[in-house]
């Protein structure tokens, strides 16, 4: 055992290690195992035809030299017997056969091979007829000319008998013809020649071919490798040109195309997470800084009071007053910041109902009545007079509204307008907050969204801002799978146009749609589980009612007018 492992090692180690030259080494083998298989078999087909046209050839010159052999013999016996009553050869016969030209004739031109005669009787009759040679009948005739191109002696005879007639039957020879030359080995070896040199040659071009084939099949292999190592080596731009493999096999080019989506995808996450690691630390720079101010500000604060300040009453007040200031706004900031983090890992999940938009708008746009009438800004409401019922998140598309709101009696001069809209669409509802503020530089509109940023233009309402309220609203709509765009010019206040869709759960491929499904299914099965036991506390007639209302809230195939565009 030991050894056979030692063996079978030895032949692993002989072995090739690329795949380029054990597919050019196992086509090869195929080709020389086939022609092999076929030289044998034409071969044996050949050597067998071959033998049967010997054995016809042989037949035929037997026959022929039997006719020249009784010839010899009845005309040398001169009317006499051949084979005498005592069993013993006419002399005059036997020395007829032995003249050199009998030989030839019969040896040399004949039967081109060594013919045996033995002279004799024939007794008995019918099948148990028996050839009785005499003892001193025998004629050994050899060829003495040399053979003729291309022929070879064969080991092999003929044997007959040729009798003087049935009349008479006055004697019987036994004709041999033995060790012929035939032309059936040099065909044979004229065969295997060509066979020889036909398989080498096609050896040799199954080597070249099966190389040529080994390599197309390995280069997009060996392309693909190179290209997952520079992957690997933090390369990310490195992509497998697909165009070349258009004309090799479809499972190779499959491959080559799922690799460049792979890289692309790899690519994408990786700028996407440099993206988030530079907008972290842009963050975590903005918060420092958002905080450094309150806290420096209460800092002074609490030094000037330590170094005597308490005493002055008014002093103390401004403090005091000026403190409590500072703490609002950080506990504000921490609450903003909170909520932004929420929203944007994921962790709020949508309350979706298909209640009307317009009573999350007007509620959340009269939360700023107050305000904008010490500002002198007026707010008008514009909505329709049917219900848009789409399926939203009530208190969360009225923080929506209610910072877009905010912004615009912030940014509006006295005297200025605020209008608040909702219309439906097709598709869902828009809800428009136009004012006739300041506006916004065309070169800021980009980086409104983004959380800190304030504008250049720091006057008054921007300073007095932590620039996260758009930051959340864009995050708000992004979760209903909705879309918040502006426009604006400077002197010439600003529109900002709020699109929701009609049902958050049908907008695929956004992290909206997921989290309404589970929020939808979760508020689905708790309302569901409160109606059965509601059933059971009510009756049928009440439960039949409450069930039914449960089922409107959960589906919206089932609220009324749920596609406002529909509305007259």
């Amino acid at each position: 055992m030991t050894r056979r492992f030692s063996v079978l090692r030895r032949l692993r180690r002989a072995m090739p290690r690329t795949l380029q030259a054990r597919l050019s080494l196992a086509f090869a083998m195929v080709i020389a195992l086939t022609l092999g298989l076929v030289s044998v078999f034409v071969l044996n087909r050949l050597d067998d035809y071959f033998t049967r046209q010997q054995r016809t050839d042989l037949e035929e010159r037997h026959a022929t030299v039997s006719a020249f052999v009784r010839s010899v013999a009845d005309t040398a016996d001169r009317g006499h017997a051949v084979v005498f009553p005592d069993g013993t050869v006419n002399p005059t016969v036997l020395r007829a056969f032995n003249s050199e030209f009998v030989r030839k004739l019969i040896a040399d031109q004949t039967a081109q091979a060594d013919v045996i005669v033995r002279f004799g009787l024939t007794t008995g009759s019918g099948v148990d007829t028996s050839f009785v040679p005499t003892e001193d009948g025998t004629v050994v005739l050899q060829r003495q000319a040399p053979p003729r191109p291309g022929q070879a002696r064969e080991r092999t005879s003929v044997v007959g008998l040729v009798t003087d007639g049935p009349e008479n039957a006055r004697y019987t020879m036994e004709i041999t013809i033995a060790d012929p030359y035939t032309y059936r080995v040099t065909a044979i070896n004229n065969v295997t020649g060509l066979l020889i040199a036909i398989g080498l040659f096609a050896l040799g071009l199954a080597v070249v071919v099966s190389a040529a084939l080994a390599r197309r099949f390995t280069n997009p292999i060996r392309q693909l490798t190179d290209a997952s190592r520079a992957l690997a080596e933090g390369d990310l731009t490195r992509r497998v040109p697909a165009a070349q493999f258009s004309e090799g096999s479809s499972e190779i080019g499959e491959l080559a195309v799922q690799f460049n989506t792979m890289a692309d995808r790899l690519a994408e996450s990786v700028d996407l997470i440099r993206r988030d690691r530079d907008r972290s630390r842009d963050f975590l720079a903005d918060v420092s800084h958002e905080l450094r101010t309150p806290l420096s500000a209460l800092r002074t604060f609490n030094q000037l009071l330590m170094e005597g300040a308490a005493e002055d009453p008014d002093a103390r007040s401004e403090f005091l007053e000026s403190s409590a200031g500072q703490i609002e706004r950080l506990d504000w900031l921490a609450q903003n910041l909170l909520e932004l983090s929420k929203l944007d890992s994921g962790l709020v999940l949508l309350d979706l109902r298909p209640d009307d938009l317009r009573a999350a708008v007007e509620s959340a746009t009269h939360q700023h009545d107050a305000l904008a009438e010490r500002r002198g800004v007026n707010i008008r409401l514009d909505l329709p007079a049917r219900p848009v019922r789409i399926r939203h998140d009530p208190p969360r598309i009225g923080q929506v509204v209610a910072n877009l709101v905010g912004n615009a009696v912030k940014f509006t001069p006295r005297g200025g307008l605020v209008r608040v809209s909702v219309e439906p669409t097709t598709d869902g509802a828009r809800i428009d907050v136009v004012d006739t503020g300041v506006g916004i530089d065309a070169n800021e509109l980009p980086h409104i969204f983004e959380r800190f940023y304030r504008g250049s233009r720091a006057n008054e309402a921007r300073g007095s801002g932590s620039g996260l309220g758009l930051a959340i609203v864009r995050s708000i709509v992004d979760i209903h799978g909705g879309s918040v765009s502006v426009e604006s010019g400077p002197g010439s206040g600003s529109r900002f146009t709020v699109r929701l869709p009609l049902d958050p759960r049908n907008v695929k491929g956004t992290p909206a749609a997921e989290q309404a499904d589970v929020a939808t299914a979760a508020e689905g099965t708790r309302r569901m589980a409160g109606a059965t036991s509601t059933d059971e506390a009510l009756g049928p007639s009440d439960a039949s009612h409450d069930g039914e209302r449960i089922v409107t809230e959960t589906s919206p195939s089932d609220a009324p007018q749920v596609n406002p565009a529909s509305a007259p």
